[in-house]
């Protein structure tokens, strides 16, 4: 009978914290916010050595919160200081980061978060920051300034920072960067001769492709002096510096003619409130006949950036949707050819680097230190999450001007035997 008494009592004690009168008062804020959650199938491992288990169904992980302080800092504003107590150790994860992660992001698109009046206030404590020209540089320089040989270790030989395209899923990065490469290129029908002008041209490696496969000239602008270093170098190495230049200037002063138009990945970084000025830009940029693509992380509707990665990762940041991207076409009479939604070869890309950042991790650490670590670590984790559960998408769109009637009648020039 004794032995049956003490069995009940595990059971007991092991029983999720759910009823009001046994509860600590911080088991029953985080209850009432999982709730708002959408009661996502998550345990919780409270200072205390409480236990906040799921509602319903088995645990994916555990998420262990250190110290009471911590705890009342994610309930009160979760979206910014989950991410920061995770960086700083005072949060870990036992179990898989990105399942964890997909599991909020599913669970939350279930309920009206976005809609309460926390999120609303959340929201306009964290505007992201403007991109002025002195402000667009600021925050380019706090993202991409902070070392070549840090990216290198986990980018790979492409050095490319921007969605590959996976031919097949067994396919590796390096083949993927260079697929996404040639993918971009057939939808702009490059030929040799052509000239491009590339907003936005990260470590170079599309110029350089540009020039060295499709006999391309390229003029391609960045703001980032360290990606901008290392791009005339490897141009210099490969001997092309008579094909293709790069300008340390911003978007906004490209000047001249060209065939091409090219941007991908930097949409992110422009702010809808310049969309407008992107499009003047592109219009006066292209001949009659000129045609273009830009590449960039959206959205399903109009939303910010998760404010974390805005104020910790990518600051001024912003994905668009769809029909916020038109903005920059529709002012300026520019025709939209072509849109593809690739993103989940972007998870895919996001995978294969968290994989490298997880090997490099020990230089990693040395170059910065731990917390770093594991800011970038979630990081790269919720945007696989984030992809995978479509909160997050990737849009090529191709365009021409309005007056252009070379285009191609099939898409058979985008897949050749």
């Amino acid at each position: 009978m004794a032995a049956k008494n003490n069995i009940q009592i595990a059971a007991q004690q092991a029983v999720a914290v759910s009823a009001p009168a046994r509860a600590s008062i911080e088991a029953r804020l985080l209850r009432r916010f999982l709730t708002t959650l959408g009661d996502p199938p998550i345990e919780f491992l409270l200072p205390s050595g409480e236990r906040v288990t799921p509602a319903a169904g088995s645990p994916v992980c555990q998420v262990h919160i250190k110290d009471r302080s911590t705890l009342l800092g994610m309930l009160g504003d979760p979206q910014v200081r989950f991410g920061d107590g995770y960086a700083a150790g005072r949060i870990e994860i036992h179990g898989d980061l990105v399942k964890l992660l997909e599991v909020i992001y599913r669970s939350s698109a279930r309920t009206d978060v976005e809609g309460s009046i926390a999120h609303r206030v959340a929201g306009w404590l964290h505007r992201p920051r403007r991109n002025t020209f002195a402000g667009s540089r600021d925050n380019i320089h706090q993202h991409y300034d902070i070392g070549n040989e840090f990216y290198s270790l986990w980018l790979g030989e492409t050095m490319a920072y921007t969605c590959a395209y996976y031919p097949s899923a067994e396919a590796t990065l390096e083949q993927a960067q260079l697929a996404k490469m040639d993918h971009v290129c057939r939808k702009l029908r490059l030929r040799a001769g052509d000239t491009v002008v590339e907003a936005g041209c990260g470590w170079g490696s599309l110029a350089l492709h540009m020039a060295t496969h499709y006999g391309a000239r390229v003029r391609a602008f960045n703001i980032s002096r360290e990606q901008l270093e290392f791009a005339r170098a490897r141009a210099k190495l490969m001997g092309l510096e008579d094909r293709v230049e790069f300008i340390e200037d911003d978007y906004r002063n490209i000047s001249g003619r060209y065939d091409v138009f090219a941007s991908v990945g930097m949409l992110e970084h422009v702010g809808r409130e310049n969309y407008s000025e992107l499009g003047r830009v592109v219009r006066r940029s292209l001949t009659s006949i000129g045609r273009g693509l830009i590449h960039s992380i959206g959205r399903n509707r109009p939303a910010p950036l998760h404010p974390w990665i805005e104020r910790r990762i990518f600051p001024g940041a912003y994905a668009p949707s769809l029909g916020e991207m038109m903005q920059i076409f529709e002012p300026w009479e520019l025709s939209v050819l072509d849109v593809e939604n690739i993103r989940l070869h972007y998870a895919l890309t996001l995978r294969h680097w968290l994989e490298r950042f997880e090997a490099a991790r020990e230089a990693i650490s040395t170059m910065f230190d731990e917390h770093f670590v594991r800011m970038w670590r979630l990081y790269l984790a919720g945007s696989i999450a984030a992809f995978e559960t479509g909160t997050l998408q990737l849009f090529q769109v191709v365009f021409t001007t309005q007056e252009n009637n070379d285009i191609p009648l099939s898409r058979q020039h985008l897949y050749p035997l």
